[in-house]
C-alpha cells in the first residue's frame, strides 16, 4: 500500500521540477526577448521563442521608449495526469528601447563630442 504511494510522491515531486525548470525558462525567455527588441533586432520574437519551453506563445509590444515581452507556456503533469493538472507558466520583461533616443539634442557643449546620434 506504500509504494504507489511513494511513486506517486515521487512523480509530483519530479513534475514540481520540471514546472519549475520551465518557468525558469519562461524567465530566460522574456529576457532574451526584451532585451533583442530593445536593440531594434527584427527576429526577437523567435529569439525568445528559442529560448522558450516548448509550445510557448511569444508577445512583443512595443511603445515609444519601452519594450514589453510575455512568454506564456504550459506544463502539463506526467503521465495520464497531465490534462487534469496542467499549470499556466509566464513571465514579463520590460526593456528600454535603445534605437531610438529620447531628448538628446546636438550641440557643441554636449558630452561626447556633441553633434547628432549617428543613423
Amino acid at each position: 500500500m506504500a509504494l504507489p504511494a511513494l511513486v506517486l510522491l515521487a512523480a509530483m515531486l519530479i513534475w514540481g521540477v520540471l514546472a519549475a525548470a520551465a518557468q525558469i525558462r519562461c524567465v530566460d525567455a522574456a529576457r532574451v526577448g526584451a532585451r533583442a527588441a530593445a536593440r531594434g533586432e527584427a527576429d526577437a520574437a523567435e529569439l525568445a521563442r528559442a529560448a522558450a519551453p516548448p509550445g510557448a506563445q511569444v508577445r512583443v509590444a512595443m511603445a515609444a521608449e519601452v519594450v514589453r515581452v510575455e512568454v506564456d507556456a504550459s506544463c502539463g503533469a506526467p503521465g495520464r495526469l497531465g490534462g487534469l493538472l496542467a499549470v499556466r507558466l509566464g513571465a514579463t520583461a520590460v526593456a528600454a528601447r535603445e534605437d531610438t533616443l529620447v531628448g538628446v539634442t546636438g550641440g557643441a557643449g554636449t558630452a561626447g563630442g556633441g553633434g547628432s546620434w549617428p543613423a
